[in-house]
């Protein structure tokens, strides 16, 4: 089933989407490539360059949506000359038609984010040659893997919209994915969150948000 959206431009030029079922937007209204650079590029995937730099990066990403996370990634992979699996799990996708209509290859002076959104959904793709993609059509709570992941980006909808995506054993689930020294970022910094993570076994961090985003978080599994 594809989600139903509208696009509207952001603060800094870059699209969101509004989940019309939900009524809430895919990123921040205050600038949706600001916020994907800061919550996932800066504090996760830069900072796993850095812990890991021996490694095939291994990235999950919670929630494909407009797949600017996912085009941000192969855009530094590339930068880097890192190569980086990416898993991305998604189970009301944006339509391809709509996903045209979506800028940011023209803002970031990029080619692939069509390529992104076309690849068939549970197969492995190579969108260039430093990112490989599966995209899973599920929903997190169905989904089981053997794989373990460097890196985990939790951009699930906000827990006013899906709560049972933030309870505690999603977190518990989310540890078990995670390699020891494995990271999560999120946007959402909320106090019960944070608990749910800790209880989880992971050390919480806050650090500065993206613009009128006072925390953000990066939990990290020690062991």
């Amino acid at each position: 089933m594809k989600a139903d959206i509208r696009l509207i431009v952001t603060a800094d030029g870059s699209h969101t989407a509004i989940n019309q079922a939900l009524d809430k937007t895919y990123h921040s209204i205050h600038g949706a490539y600001q916020e994907s650079q800061r919550v996932y590029i800066e504090l996760g995937l830069l900072e796993a360059f850095e812990k890991f730099p021996n490694d095939e990066l291994h990235i999950f990403e919670m929630g494909f949506g407009t797949g600017l996370n996912a085009l941000l990634t192969a855009r530094e992979a590339n930068i880097h000359q890192r190569r980086v699996i990416y898993t991305a799990i998604d189970a009301y996708p944006i339509a391809a038609e709509d996903a045209q209509q979506l800028n940011f290859d023209d803002l970031l002076t990029t080619n692939y984010l069509a390529k992104l959104h076309e690849s068939p959904w549970n197969e492995s793709v190579d969108i260039t040659p430093y990112f490989m993609q599966t995209k899973v059509e599920s929903r997190l709570e169905n989904w089981d893997t053997n794989e373990r992941f460097h890196l985990i980006y939790y951009d699930a909808f906000a827990p006013t919209a899906q709560p049972e995506l933030w309870e505690p054993e999603i977190f518990v689930q989310l540890a078990h994915l995670l390699l020891p020294g494995g990271m999560l970022t999120t946007y959402c910094s909320r106090s019960y969150v944070q608990r749910n993570m800790r209880a989880a076994g992971l050390v919480v961090e806050k650090h500065p948000g993206p613009l009128h985003k006072r925390d953000i978080i990066r939990a990290v599994k020690m062991a």
